[in-house]
């Protein structure tokens, strides 16, 4: 079984090129069954999850090339198959998205309710509304999903959250619907944004996206297109958690800064200095780290998957913080973990109370989900002695080259087979 083991690690110094954002990169990947012709992208983040999706578009009868590492080449022309794999879909929930452009090309899908990290009730209600709202009718019983249309018909719907996936999956079923698809609360996440750029470039007809309406005008076929995948926001987060948590001096590449508002003013409130510049983020710790406050919502707001390591970089503030959790309702499984590294950390509900500054020692511990064990990375680097991660296969769900991006920037971790 692998293990990542990380040391007690100097002020982590130097630059690192964040790779493109495994969120865009799934519904994108899963949008390309919606085209006929070659589709080319870049900068493909290559991960466990990603491997899965095109597992499974290959599986559907999609043609896929590497060219080389991080571009793809798809071709979905013989497209043959509407039944996704049990096993595939039970391992990933994201593989739930090829359920919206399925329906769209083919008229019809079958699939297994989706897996990935346990991190609380997500649930799928608001993709299947959506379905059927365009009108498509749905079947389930106690494992399996099928949806199926004659053809489908443009509406306007209301999601009851800004569901990230729900608002993904209605954009692609409705890009060749008949008429016009307004989504009203829709997500307004920049890997939605980026989903809705490559569907124009494919010839699809997307107006709003980032914005909480969205609207889609129905299109006969889409063709192909050449598209680069956003950088990763949540990767370019962690590794500027990384040098406010080090005292370090870290240059974060390809980044986009106004994906990163909340994290870079709450960087600032514990006391990090940071300078933007293009596609550049420079991050500077500081010894004296001070106390705060995050509450995760919906972007624009501070991102969920930010606060696993935005907890670990708070044992080490002076005071008392704290961090509400209020997407997911079982998001707080790495408290324990870092407790056993002697954190102090309280939780009352949804609001994790942590007080610091505490001096983490390293310990055996588990990657209970893909940001958590980033988090515990973060840790380990500041922690007296050894700290040894199990289930590291969520990280690699999420993060390319992790240990050799930490490695060049002076962090002492490496993976291990026992």
């Amino acid at each position: 079984m692998e293990k990542i083991i990380v040391k007690k690690s100097p002020a982590l110094v130097g630059s690192v090129r964040v790779s493109g954002a495994k969120n865009a990169a799934l519904p994108i990947l899963a949008a390309s069954i919606l085209g006929t012709e070659d589709i080319f992208l870049e900068d493909v983040p290559e991960l466990k999850d990603v491997e899965i999706i095109i597992e499974v578009l290959e599986s559907l009868g999609c043609k896929i090339e590497k060219l080389g590492k991080n571009n793809l080449k798809i071709n979905s022309k013989n497209l043959n198959n509407t039944e996704t794999d049990y096993q595939l879909m039970n391992k990933m929930r994201a593989s739930f998205l090829v359920m919206g452009p399925l329906l769209a090309r083919m008229g019809e899908t079958s699939t297994s309710f989706p897996g990935g990290c346990n991190i609380g009730s997500r649930p799928i209600d608001l993709h299947l509304k959506g379905f059927e709202a365009l009108g498509a009718k749905i079947d389930m019983n106690e494992d399996v999903i099928v949806a199926s249309c004659d053809e489908l018909v443009g509406a306007n719907i209301y999601l009851d959250f800004p569901s990230v996936g729900a608002t993904e999956n209605i954009i692609m079923a409705a890009t060749t619907a008949k008429g016009e698809t307004i989504i009203d609360n829709a997500a307004k996440e920049p890997e939605i944004v980026d989903l809705a750029n490559f569907l124009n470039k494919m010839g699809a007809k997307v107006m709003g996206a980032g914005t909480s309406t969205i609207q889609i005008k129905g299109v006969e076929k889409l063709r192909g297109c050449s598209h680069q995948i956003i950088p990763d926001r949540i990767e370019a987060g962690t590794f500027m958690v990384a040098a406010a948590i080090s005292d370090g001096d870290i240059e974060v590449e390809n980044v986009i800064s106004s994906h990163m508002r909340p994290i870079i003013a709450k960087l600032i409130e514990s006391g990090a200095k940071v300078i933007e510049d293009d596609d550049k983020i420079r991050v500077i710790g500081c010894k004296e780290k001070k106390a705060i406050n995050i509450k995760t919502l919906p972007y624009p707001g501070f991102p969920t998957d930010m606060q696993a390591q935005f907890l670990a970089l708070m044992t080490q503030l002076e005071g008392e913080s704290h961090a509400i959790e209020t997407v997911f309702e079982n998001r707080f499984m790495h408290v324990n973990e870092l407790k056993r590294m002697g954190a102090n950390i309280e939780i009352d509900d949804r609001d994790a109370a942590v007080f610091g500054a505490s001096k983490l020692h390293g310990a055996e511990v588990r990657a209970t989900d893909l940001r958590a064990g980033a988090a515990l990375i973060l840790a380990g680097i500041v922690a007296e002695g050894e700290t040894i991660i199990s289930d590291i296969y969520h990280i690699d769900r999420g993060y390319e080259d992790i240990e050799e991006k930490f490695r060049s920037l002076g962090a002492n971790i490496e993976r291990i087979n026992l």
